[in-house]
């Protein structure tokens, strides 16, 4: 085994949660990042639908002509337009992702990445033999700021790719428009890569359809490889599909390692996709609006709280908090969910830098559901 996949470190999330399976009984599980709510019923028909005519073959590597050009035109109700020959169809988020490390990382190259994030970012162009340098956002009063100046200096002309994820997790940070502007000159000066994780840009709470995308700025030749997935604002979390916006001419090569990664995402996978954009008028604005209402309950719930530093986050579904005099997150995600059944992730798990610090994923169907983990907190903590 390759030292460097021997060193990878095991998932803190899953620690936590297998704690909490081993527990039983009445656990609140706000650990993962994903809706307590199943996908909605057009997208499950239509997937059972696509089995029911016999579609488990392979489909193209780059995904249904139908889905691409779909994912195009939903593309172009929030962003300018896309062609359909620059969007890929892959097997999951994760698994777009990894093409894009792919497609650009070798041994030794200098990859930089604003942290904490979800920790798979990181960790796969380090698979590959990449460098990661780590630029680390800061928190002020509990809401999570980058030094736009820090980081510019940090990416140089050996820089190979800067990896975003913005609304970020955990920590809801989002990019502005002018920091984008900022960021998308700089690397065009340095012959950077911009792999930018946008799969949260729906979850946004600012009243707009998106969050900043680098799709409202770079041309099609820019050196930009957007990354998205149906998880999150299509309830699809276990359907594993997404989708990626590549530069021109670049998605023959992202085809290539797909089909050595995947082949190809499975067909009645996609058609349900497929029924999700058909739906994302009127689903995607509802889901925002029911998160928001999460959010808002849940922030003030935390503030509420003696000792808990916490903002509202701009963008996602998760609140990152930390209370005061706690320092080890893994511990305190153990000692809250084995002694008072609730399940949080430890802030550990994104990185050194989210060392102290709780992630509460506040997608919830129910609001009663998050009332009823603010008593367990409070109850943890003798209030």
């Amino acid at each position: 085994m390759r030292t460097t996949i021997a060193h990878l470190p095991g998932s803190k999330i899953r620690e936590v949660a297998n704690a909490g399976l081993q527990r039983g009984g009445d656990v609140l599980a706000f650990w993962f990042g994903e809706s307590d709510e199943v996908t909605p019923a057009p997208v499950r028909q239509a997937a059972a639908d696509s089995l029911a005519r016999g579609e488990t073959f392979y489909s193209h590597n780059l995904g249904l002509a139908e889905l691409r050009a779909a994912l195009a035109d939903y593309t172009a109700t929030l962003h300018p337009a896309v062609a359909a020959d620059r969007i890929a169809v892959t097997s999951s988020g994760v698994s777009g992702l990894m093409i894009a490390s792919q497609l650009l990382v070798g041994p030794g190259d200098e990859v930089v990445a604003v942290v904490p994030v979800w920790p798979n970012i990181a960790a796969q162009p380090a698979i590959l033999g990449a460098q990661v340098r780590r630029i680390a956002l800061k928190p002020v009063h509990g809401a999570w700021t980058l030094d736009l100046q820090a980081l510019l200096h940090a990416v140089t002309p050996g820089t190979r790719v800067l990896l975003l994820n913005a609304p970020n997790n955990p920590t809801g940070w989002t990019l502005t428009r002018s920091e984008q502007q900022a960021i998308l000159d700089h690397c065009r000066r340095t012959g950077t890569w911009i792999v930018a994780d946008e799969v949260y840009e729906r979850l946004y709470f600012a009243g707009t359809g998106a969050a900043p995308s680098f799709l409202d700025l770079a041309s099609a030749d820019d050196r930009v490889i957007v990354t998205h997935s149906f998880s999150k604002s299509f309830l699809m979390t276990g359907w594993r599909l997404g989708w990626l916006v590549l530069p021109a001419g670049l998605c023959d090569a992202a085809g290539k390692l797909i089909e050595f990664n995947s082949s190809c995402a499975p067909v009645f996978v996609q058609r349900g996709g497929l029924a999700a954009l058909a739906e994302a008028d009127s689903s995607v604005p509802a889901l925002v609006q029911h998160l928001k209402r999460c959010r808002d309950l849940l922030v003030a719930g935390l503030q509420a709280v003696p000792g808990v530093e916490v903002a509202s986050p701009a963008g996602g579904m998760y609140a990152f908090f930390r209370l005061a005099g706690e320092n080890d997150s893994l511990a305190l995600a153990k000692r809250l969910v084995l002694d008072h059944g609730l399940g949080l992730a430890p802030g550990a798990a994104f990185g050194p830098e989210g060392e102290g610090w709780l992630r509460w994923c506040f997608a919830s169907r129910q609001l009663g559901r998050l009332e009823q983990g603010l008593g367990r907190l409070r109850t943890a903590l003798g209030l």
